[in-house]
């Protein structure tokens, strides 16, 4: 058999052999049945997940993983441009060029000639962007200051955004102490639906409030909460693990008769890491 080698192929540290493979695989005579039949909703579970998986490899300094993971995520981009290009929306070209604009004209401080004085106005100025973008998108009267925010996003990140959009208007707590005691607030109102008869949806309710407090407080420390949150994941993940271990050891396994076990070997785990 014959391998197909497009002159593309020839540098394949180019941008322009990425899109050749892309478009071979899309390639309805001879493409590959897999990527023929996806669409971008297909597709969308596996650009979140690769997403993520460059989050991971940054988070563990693996720089090697962390090249291929944005190999893979590159490859989303690419693939959803020639979909794209099919259908005679746009291309790959398209989206380098809108990018591009957007990130020269979000920073007149460095390709023209304004100025600014500190990196707090370097933001202030890139939400002022943002914020005429959407208007001059907007197709209806009225424009919302939390319009665009995408409902994809992680709730946590979304949470933060959207609070963000809020606060740049002056909708937000003056200090740190109003924060703290709308958690307690909250926490207090969660706890109101402990009782056996209190409603289900009203649970969801208050413990979806006391999570948005939460994200408040993150926030106001400048802690990013989606990623404290995934730090705490692998924390407990690496901590039962090692229980788990112990457990072993002793000729056990994880179990309800072994709690009071479990929970002591925890508590030495945790002074250990300490």
């Amino acid at each position: 058999m014959t391998e197909y080698h497009p002159p593309e192929l020839d540098d394949t540290r180019r941008i322009d052999a990425l899109l050749a493979v892309v478009a071979r695989l899309r390639d309805p005579e001879h493409g590959c049945p897999w990527d023929l039949k996806q669409t971008f909703a297909t597709i969308l579970p596996y650009t979140l997940e690769e997403a993520y998986e460059v989050a991971e490899a940054i988070e563990n300094d693996d720089m090697a993983e962390l090249c291929e993971e944005l190999g893979d995520l590159l490859f989303q981009v690419a693939i959803y441009s020639r979909m794209a290009q099919e259908r005679g929306a746009f291309d790959f070209g398209d989206v380098v060029h809108a990018i591009t604009e957007k990130m020269v004209r979000r920073h007149a401080h460095v390709f023209s000639d304004a100025h600014v004085a500190s990196e707090a106005e370097v933001r202030l100025n890139w939400e002022r962007e943002k914020a005429r973008e959407r208007e001059s998108k907007a197709k209806r009267t009225h424009v919302s200051v939390v319009d665009g925010v995408a409902q994809a996003l992680p709730a946590l990140v979304r949470a933060e955004k959207l609070q963000k959009r809020a606060a740049h208007v002056g909708f937000d707590w003056d200090d740190l102490d109003g924060v703290v005691d709308k958690v307690r607030e909250e926490l207090a109102e969660c706890e109101e639906t402990f009782a056996e008869h209190a409603n289900p949806l009203e649970r969801v309710h208050e413990v979806g409030d006391l999570l948005f407090s939460c994200v408040n407080l993150a926030r106001h420390l400048g802690v990013d909460a989606e990623q404290a949150l995934r730090a705490a994941n692998h924390r407990f993940e690496r901590r039962f693990q090692r229980v788990e271990v112990c457990l072993r050891a002793a000729g056990k396994g994880p179990a309800a008769e072994h709690r009071d076990e479990m929970e002591r070997l925890w508590n030495i785990v945790k002074a250990e890491e300490r």
